[in-house]
């Protein structure tokens, strides 16, 4: 599983002291922002999917706008490793 591969990537003495960290929420609503695509490539009228999936859109936004002003090198390496897009700047 790819939740798996990535708890691997974190160290051990991390994943025990912060099970909630940033890294680990945004990797887990990236995982479910791409299954959700996907499923709505197949149902294009879901449209309560596609409200969980702009609400989850939001969260992982929040959290990474969170990260970036708190520490950039790990925004950075977070966002080359899920090949995340920088978002535009309004």
């Amino acid at each position: 599983m790819i939740k798996n591969s990535f708890i691997s990537i974190i160290s051990q003495e991390e994943k025990e002291e912060n099970g909630g960290s940033v890294e680990f929420q945004v990797f887990s609503f990236t995982s479910k922002i791409r299954r959700l695509t996907s499923h709505l490539e197949l149902h294009k009228k879901d449209f309560l999917s596609r409200r969980g999936l702009r609400k989850i859109l939001g969260k992982r936004q929040r959290l990474l706008s969170y990260l970036s002003k708190k520490n950039t090198v790990r925004y950075k390496k977070l966002m080359g490793e899920l090949d995340i897009r920088e978002p535009k700047t309004r």
